[in-house]
């Protein structure tokens, strides 16, 4: 399946996501990674990426996997969620 995480973090954890998130994706822009991923790394990553994320940090993970589009907010949900994709 295809991610893109997009991540808004407290500036004193953006290196500590953006190195994590570089074991599993590829850095694109900031606060931005994309790339291909299996399930079991997705979920394993997903877990890993919650317990850094603090009490206002925000990240959204948009995950394509065929026709299925899906989209999965750890944190803090920022914004109208209703009618995206």
């Amino acid at each position: 399946m295809f991610v893109i995480v997009v991540y808004d973090v407290d500036v004193e954890r953006v290196n500590k996501v953006n190195k994590y998130l570089k074991r599993y994706l590829f850095w694109v822009q900031n606060s931005v990674f994309e790339g291909e991923i299996n399930k079991d790394l997705m979920d394993k990553m997903m877990s890993g990426l919650s317990k850094i994320l603090k009490e206002k940090d925000s990240a959204v993970v948009y995950i394509f996997d065929g026709f299925r589009i899906e989209r999965k907010i750890l944190g803090v949900v920022k914004g109208f969620t209703d009618n995206i994709i």
